[in-house]
């Protein structure tokens, strides 16, 4: 299952609890066409019908369930640049890769 490292989960927390954001809001990862690579990250008030849901330190990340099997084996990392804007990073788990 997807992971969370240490500024992923305080970039997710910090972006999900601003603006009176409800209680239990998160960053919804989907993927329209699973043999796309392409990835689509959004703010949400809850997960929808069918989401993984990943609750780390109090971060929630929902996955659709093709965005789900694709990141199955990575690491979400994530930044803040100099102009707020939030980067997030996807790198392999150790030890995973092709058999």
């Amino acid at each position: 299952m997807l992971t969370l490292t240490e500024n992923a989960t305080l970039v997710i927390k910090t972006i999900t609890g601003v603006d009176g954001a409800p209680e239990g809001a998160g960053v919804r990862i989907s993927q329209e066409n699973p043999t796309d690579p392409s990835l689509a990250v959004t703010t949400t008030e809850a997960p929808k019908p069918g989401d993984q849901v990943l609750e780390e330190s109090g971060a929630r990340v929902f996955l659709e369930g093709n965005a789900a099997n694709t990141l199955d084996d990575k690491i979400l990392d994530a930044a803040v640049d100099e102009q707020g804007g939030v980067e997030f990073l996807l790198v392999p788990q150790a030890g995973a890769g092709p058999a």
